[in-house]
């Protein structure tokens, strides 16, 4: 850059600097004084100068050569304004030292007495508080030994109290416990002896409990009976049915040629007379199929008279079963 442009920005720089020293001075003004009063300005700088409100401000510009060495800056020293008034004052016109100093010098050495004793006087005060506090302290010390000593003491005795109502409780309690198992125990027994023969009566209705030879004849043998009763029982319905439709034939039969022979002997009456063969056949075969079915109803007699003593048999059989069981029951 060129030396103007420097030379501007230090400018700039410079005044921005004064800026921010003079606003910082209006901030820390010093406050309003109240009301009746006011400030009283004091010089107490070196120099003498005359005090404003207003800060005087002057802008200075200068055209310096390039590439320079600057000189030191020198020391600033404000101009000097207002007026200087003094005031002369002779030898002995103010006071004369030997008279003047004896007061002074009698007040200091009554001073420094007081104070003298004053500091022995607290000397013997602190000693005092001090040997007044060490006997409190030992009195103190003794007292607190004590009072932990009864505390220790007090609470070994309530550590003892404790335990023992805690003993006693646990004893209590064992003891409690000890009357309710009992009880419980009894109560248990009592319980049981009618509980266990009624279990056992009941799991033995249930058929838990069973007799081998009343379980297999229950099992085996009745089924087996009842099977071959019903067997006998079909075959029974089977010979009644076949034995009642051949009755229904011969009836039939019967009804057919008892309803037709009249016709036949008016029409062949005369012609057939002498022949007696003709007709004995026919009454033979009639007489065979009687017979036949007087024979089939004596073997469905024969049948159904086997049939009542099986089924005797088998409500015997019955009757000795439900009567083992009622025996089992009892026992």
């Amino acid at each position: 850059p060129s030396p103007l442009d420097i030379q501007k920005q230090r400018e700039a720089r410079r005044r921005a600097l004064a800026r921010k020293r003079a606003k910082e001075q209006m901030q820390l003004r010093t406050p309003e004084p109240v009301e009746g009063r006011e400030h009283i300005h004091v010089q107490t700088e070196l120099y003498l100068e005359e005090i404003s409100d207003r800060i005087i401000e002057v802008d200075t510009e200068c055209q310096t050569d390039a590439f320079l060495d600057r000189p030191p800056t020198p020391l600033f020293i404000p101009a000097k304004t207002g007026k200087d008034v003094a005031t002369q004052i002779e030898e002995g016109e103010l006071f004369d030292f030997d008279v003047e100093v004896k007061p002074i010098l009698e007040v200091l050495i009554g001073k420094t007495v007081e104070q003298a004793l004053l500091e022995v006087m607290e000397e013997e005060e602190l000693a005092q508080l001090w040997a007044h506090q060490r006997a409190y302290a030992e009195l103190r010390n003794a007292e607190l030994a004590e009072v932990q000593r009864l505390e220790e003491q007090d609470r070994r005795y309530r550590e003892e109290k404790e335990r023992r109502k805690l003993q006693h409780m646990q004893m209590l309690q064992k003891q409690k416990e000890t009357t309710e198992k009992i009880a419980a125990r009894a109560f248990a027994q009592r319980y049981l002896a009618d509980l266990i023969p009624s279990v056992f009566n009941n799991l033995r209705e249930s058929g838990f409990f069973y007799d081998p030879i009343e379980r297999d004849i229950e099992t085996e043998f009745l089924p087996w009976l009842m099977t071959e009763v019903e067997e006998t029982l079909e075959r029974k319905v089977l010979g009644r049915t076949m034995l009642d439709s051949l009755i229904c034939t011969v009836v039939e039969k019967r009804l057919d040629a008892f309803s037709h022979k009249p016709l036949a002997d008016q029409t062949e009456a005369p012609a057939e007379e002498p022949r007696p063969t003709d007709a004995a056949p026919q009454v033979a075969g009639e007489t065979d199929a009687a017979g036949q079915l007087v024979a089939e109803k004596e073997e469905t007699e024969q049948v159904v008279a086997e049939e009542q003593p099986s089924r005797h048999i088998s409500f015997q059989l019955e009757e000795s079963d439900q009567a083992g069981t009622e025996d089992l029951e009892t026992e």
